[in-house]
């Protein structure tokens, strides 16, 4: 009898968790009706997109290259515990 009740108890306490849960959800409180739903707006034209003007473009005599190209598949770098 002990286990009933305390096994009523718990599903009573979800049931009512779930329940709360659910109905701070906005699309529930709409279904409900709690809360009245939000007109649509729909556009009818989509706006044009704005681009920003191109930067000068400077050329510079050489470029400093940043590292070497076997940097990152460096065997030594798997092995080094360098702090």
């Amino acid at each position: 009898m002990l286990n009933f009740l305390l096994g009523a108890v718990a599903g009573a306490l979800m049931a009512a968790v779930a329940t709360v849960a659910a109905l701070r959800n906005p699309d529930v409180q709409v279904r409900m009706g709690m809360v009245r739903p939000e007109p649509v707006m729909v556009q009818t034209k989509r706006p044009d997109p704005v681009c920003p003007p191109a930067p000068p473009v400077q050329v510079q005599a050489a470029s400093p290259q940043v590292g070497q190209p076997d940097m990152l598949f460096a065997r030594r770098r798997f092995w080094s515990v360098a702090p």
